[in-house]
């Protein structure tokens, strides 16, 4: 179910400002990939190239090859609304859509691909919050607002939303920088269960929850203000954390930069 993406030689541009440059980097299946490094040095740009995300900018463009199982997303005959069905994507603030109830949000992806009986959208709801960690908590209110869970409700009800149409990749991009410790730690627990069913690849700026939930971890740095982002350094997680081949790396883990 989970597929593997391959990034050659990827450069994203934002107009004539070069953001990332010259990134190959192999994401395997069922694992759990994240990706670190001090704030600008385009983790985030790179994230989003990887479903197209980064073309929604105006001016933005990415050069270079992103293959999803051997296939070029950015090959012209792509449909992009079935890749990022494909490669679904969790973002740094929760983003329930306000108006709707919890079972709408869930299902809203469903409807969009045609799916309309009741049972199918139901079963489907279910599914996905108990895989999220929330049935347990919502099923008595699923036509409440989504808006009125807490913080870390909401961004399990986005995963929630996002897992409803069988993705094959997971991209979250910092999915727990505006939520408490509790909730934090219950994202980190559910990340670590949806590893075995997705490719899940997490930006994150706190080293030590890309330790706890990271199989693989990849250092991404920039060299001087207004130079691109590259890719300094990737390797399993363990070995990243304690003997990295970089020193821009350990000096990065250790806190002396960045």
């Amino acid at each position: 179910m989970s597929k593997r993406i391959e990034t050659k030689g990827l450069r994203a541009f934002f107009g004539s400002f070069l953001a990332v440059d010259g990134i190959d980097l192999t994401i395997e299946p069922k694992q759990v990939t994240a990706l670190i490094g001090p704030s600008g040095c385009g983790k985030s740009t790179f994230i989003r190239s990887l479903n197209r995300m980064h073309e929604v900018v105006p001016g933005a463009r990415v050069e270079g090859t992103v293959l999803l199982d051997g296939d070029d997303i950015y090959d012209p005959g792509v449909d992009i609304t079935e890749l990022r069905r494909t490669v679904g994507m969790v973002f740094q603030r929760p983003n329930p859509f306000p108006t709707m109830s919890i079972r709408d949000n869930v299902a809203a992806g469903l409807r969009l691909n045609g799916v309309r009986r009741k049972s199918e959208l139901d079963d489907a709801v279910e599914r996905s919050l108990r895989m999220a960690g929330l049935w347990g908590e919502v099923s008595n209110r699923l036509d409440r607002p989504g808006a009125s869970l807490s913080g870390g409700q909401q961004q399990r009800l986005c995963i929630a939303r996002a897992i409803a149409v069988a993705p094959e990749v997971l991209l979250m991009d910092e999915p727990c920088s505006a939520l408490d410790p509790v909730s934090t730690l219950t994202i980190e627990d559910l990340i670590v269960d949806l590893k075995d069913e997705y490719t899940i690849v997490v930006v994150t700026h706190n080293m030590q929850q890309a330790a706890r939930v990271s199989d693989v971890t990849a250092f991404f740095t920039i060299e001087a203000a207004g130079e691109p982002g590259r890719l300094i350094e990737v390797g399993e997680t363990s070995k990243i954390f304690t003997k990295p081949d970089d020193a821009r790396t350990e000096a990065y883990i250790t806190g002396r930069f960045g």
